[in-house]
């Protein structure tokens, strides 16, 4: 019996100079598809030496965009990447394993993702084993989760690889600094709107409890100065988010409508 085909979709903006080696590691999938939003650099004319399924689509967010590219698969299996990820040649010869093997009910497949930081594999703390779920049956999951942090959601039993989806994250600090703050400007936003208000034992207490788990419990200072950078990154992160959750906050409470005089 041939094995069930598999859809790849890619969703993408200005990468460039990483979009090449996200579809190369996807040639062996039955078919790409990838939903662009409006790139202004070579991003859509490299993608169309790969394949003919590219959309350009007005960004809908990341659950938005993710969906949006799933409805235009044709094959029963999608297999999500990001523009800045690579299947490893481990990770596909799995994958290519367990579809000759047959699913025996399984509907999704979760396997460990590997980060590329700052000149090298970071293989502790929050960033490692960093488990995806990519791989799912299209009629049994779609994707959900609260902006910017997106999750496939499937009805069914779900399998584990072991290989690794590489991911070449951040191309310096700033970079890395520039995502943070546009992260958390989300995410404070996306929880104001629910309801979400602050309170000052979150800014007090969770950036340093984010600090101690990926630095101390996840084993972060394993990778040296990379494991102390990622922790006090994340730390930062989350003093971002709540610091603007107080200004929402401050802002709903009294508006900043009054100038100085002068």
């Amino acid at each position: 019996m041939p094995r069930d085909k598999i859809s790849a979709c890619v969703i993408a903006f200005n990468e460039e100079h990483k979009i090449r080696r996200c579809l190369q590691s996807l040639t062996w999938c039955d078919e790409l598809v990838v939903v662009d939003s409006f790139s202004t650099d070579r991003t859509v004319e490299i993608c169309r030496t790969f394949t003919d399924r590219v959309y350009q689509r007005e960004w809908l967010g990341y659950v938005g965009q993710r969906n949006t590219v799933r409805e235009l698969a044709q094959h029963p299996w999608i297999l999500f990447l990001d523009s800045d990820e690579e299947v490893s040649p481990g990770l596909r010869e799995e994958i290519l394993a367990a579809f000759e093997r047959g699913h025996d009910g399984i509907v999704g497949y979760e396997f460990p993702r590997q980060v590329y930081y700052l000149g090298r594999w970071i293989r502790h703390g929050e960033w490692y084993p960093d488990v995806k779920l990519r791989l799912f049956r299209k009629e049994c999951g779609r994707t959900e989760g609260q902006e910017p942090h997106d999750k496939v959601v499937v009805h069914g039993p779900i399998l584990r690889l072991k290989n690794a989806i590489w991911h070449y994250t951040y191309d310096d600090l700033r970079d890395h600094f520039e995502t943070l703050n546009r992260f958390s400007s989300i995410t404070a936003q996306q929880k104001f709107v629910q309801g979400g208000r602050y309170r000052w034992r979150d800014l007090l207490f969770r950036p340093p409890l984010r600090f101690l788990r990926g630095y101390f419990l996840r084993a972060g200072f394993l990778d040296g100065v990379h494991g102390f950078i990622i922790a006090l990154a994340s730390a930062c992160g989350a003093y971002m988010k709540y610091a603007k959750l107080w200004e929402l906050t401050l802002r709903e409470r009294r508006p900043f409508t009054d100038l100085p005089e002068g």
